[in-house]
């Protein structure tokens, strides 16, 4: 018989999930997922949600909190303020202001559980943890997905200062044309009036913004180290609304079609990484923490250790991040980019460059119809990883090292597991912390081929 939704059970939480969310068993050895939770408390929850083999449940008592539970720094956080314990100290706002720890009367409706913001879902873990949390998680999935047990994860490689650092940022507006974040696993919206992750060059821009019913939605964009500032509108009708702005941004205007209408200033961005710079249209990829980004390009360069005369590919190109910054290293490198908007700015970003190709394609499609031999390779996937296909055209190339830069371990598990069968060593997995107060885990991982 299926238990009623809104009935109370008792947890011990033991581990943390990829999802974010804290993870034990009830006394029938059903999988219970709770938000908001930390491995190793004892907690009350409400299940809410109950599939065959699992449900997930709402947090309503720490009975045991973790000694790593720590108050969150926004008031936007998920988390009810009824199950915090007793002793969590006050909460500092986003820029240093102590609050009570609860949430005022005014935040009740806006913040009302479970539409707390979702853009961070780790704020009530101490930073440490969070990092020891992230390379477990890797370490888990390679054990259960990729079947691969004895991988060597290494230490998440943390911020000294994990705040501040989204140097691009997407604000959804209601019906009232407020900025809004979406809930935790939600489409519901959240009203943002301040945010602990932004850059404050974007945060600046984020404070300009008070209600724009002309735009469903905002994304602000700022070169943390160029100081560059731009904010893309995505419209409602065909016709921009007329702009005028008092501070040095390029403003680009999206219509509903997808057409880009600069209106004021440039139609790009610069961003810096290792000294050199890189263009940053609208509509192309780029890390959205330049100082970690730079960690992942010191690894990919000691992992693939470049030799002069070396073809190198970078696969998921974008702006040329990894290939254009090793380029000087080897004697020819192969960019494979899909967006067409990215391959322009990486282009630009090659203009002194004269050892880099550039293709405009699916890796899968494009792989196959190269005759030049491949020594070593980047890859830089989206969240759903490689291609079948575009793994096993990058298998036959048969590059001696491959660097895959990943923001998502279980399709990284995934992978790996089709990489190791098809003839390479794993290495070495090192987790970087991207996203600090989020249970999103970036990482760089070294294969090696066995031919």
């Amino acid at each position: 018989m299926a238990r009623a939704k809104s009935e109370i059970i008792n947890l011990k939480l033991t581990s943390m999930t990829q999802g974010g969310e804290a993870m034990g068993r009830d006394e029938n050895g059903r999988v219970v997922f709770v938000p908001y939770a930390i491995a190793g408390e004892e907690v009350a929850v409400e299940i809410t949600e109950e599939k065959k083999g699992y449900a997930r449940g709402r947090l309503v008592e720490i009975r045991v909190p973790s000694p790593a539970r720590i108050a969150p720094r926004c008031p936007h956080f998920g988390l009810p303020p009824s199950v915090r314990p007793p002793s969590t100290p006050p909460r500092v706002t986003a820029r240093g202001s102590a609050q009570d720890a609860g949430h005022s009367a005014g935040d009740a409706v806006e913040n009302e559980w479970p539409r707390g913001c979702g853009g961070c879902q780790w704020q009530h873990i101490a930073y440490s943890t969070q990092l020891e949390f992230k390379a477990q998680i890797v370490r888990d999935q390679f054990a259960r997905i990729g079947k691969i047990t004895d991988a060597l994860v290494r230490p998440t490689i943390g911020m000294s200062e994990p705040w501040d650092y989204r140097n691009n940022i997407q604000a959804r507006m209601d019906e009232k044309g407020r900025l809004c974040f979406l809930a935790w696993d939600s489409h519901n919206l959240v009203r943002i009036r301040e945010c602990s992750i932004q850059h404050p060059l974007v945060y600046g821009l984020f404070q300009t913004i008070d209600s724009s019913p002309a735009f469903s939605m905002i994304t602000f964009r700022a070169g943390t180290r160029t100081g560059q500032k731009m904010v893309i509108l995505e419209g409602k009708d065909e016709q921009p609304p007329e702009i005028a702005v008092d501070e040095p941004v390029s403003i680009v205007y999206e219509t509903p079609e997808g057409d880009l209408l600069p209106l004021v200033g440039r139609d790009a961005i610069h961003e810096e990484l290792r000294g050199k710079t890189f263009r940053i249209s609208p509509t192309s990829f780029f890390q959205v923490n330049t100082a970690m980004a730079e960690q992942l390009l010191n690894l990919v360069e000691r992992y693939l250790e470049p030799q002069p005369g070396e073809t190198l590919l970078d696969a998921f190109s974008g702006v040329g991040t990894f290939g254009l910054s090793l380029a000087s290293r080897v004697a020819h490198v192969i960019e494979v980019e899909e967006n067409p908007a990215a391959v322009e700015d990486a282009r630009a970003n090659a203009v002194d460059l004269a050892n880099v190709d550039f293709h405009v394609g699916r890796v899968e499609q494009v792989l196959p119809k190269l005759n030049t031999p491949i020594h070593i390779a980047v890859a830089d996937p989206p969240r759903a990883g490689i291609d079948r296909a575009a793994l096993d055209a990058l298998i036959a190339r048969a590059p001696r090292a491959l660097a895959y830069v990943s923001c998502d371990p279980a399709t990284l598990a995934r992978d790996a597991r089709r990489l190791v069968d098809g003839g390479y060593r794993l290495v070495e997995v090192q987790p970087v912390d991207m996203f600090p107060q989020s249970y999103h885990i970036e990482s760089v991982s070294l294969f090696q081929s066995m031919l």
